[in-house]
């Protein structure tokens, strides 16, 4: 299977995806999976231009990811899935049933967030909705990067932004 990471990071393709993960993963392909972002060409271009020129970047909204999921999961190369928020991989994960693993990256600080992690911060219902994909069997992890020892979802909801 291709996709080596599935991971929820509310900023995307930043330097931590491309270098941090990119690299010591070999990655060659980044699917991007966002509703909006999947019908904004500009927004697209801003993306397509934080990737290195070998590395391809897609856009998907979660209807359309879903449709091409096994084409990714077959591609030559390995990849990076990512999606923005908890609620969109977690409609992935739900529709997919073939999802295992779950990466938090960054989820960052806004209104009715809190600190979990010194890069997570989530609201009640997004605390829920992950412990869900957990008790469905979905193994949920936080790391911001392979040199880090993942973090398992039972101690992330247990920290109070160590």
């Amino acid at each position: 299977m291709p996709i080596e990471l599935y991971r929820i990071d509310d900023r995307l393709v930043h330097g931590q995806v491309v270098v941090g993960w990119g690299q010591p993963l070999n990655v060659t392909f980044v699917v991007l999976v966002d509703d909006a972002l999947a019908t904004s060409d500009w927004e697209q271009e801003l993306y397509r231009m934080g990737a290195p020129p070998e590395m391809t970047v897609s856009f998907e909204s979660v209807d359309s990811a879903l449709a091409h999921l096994a084409e990714y999961q077959s591609r030559p190369g390995h990849g990076i899935l990512l999606a923005g928020d908890v609620e969109t991989m977690r409609r992935l994960v739900d529709r997919t049933g073939t999802i295992r693993q779950v990466n938090l990256g960054g989820i960052h600080h806004r209104s009715g967030r809190t600190a979990r992690l010194r890069y997570i911060f989530l609201t009640p219902e997004e605390e829920t909705s992950l412990r869900e994909l957990a008790a469905g069997g979905v193994t949920i992890t936080a790391q911001d990067v392979p040199a880090t020892p993942p973090v398992p979802l039972e101690q992330v909801l247990a920290r109070t932004g160590d």
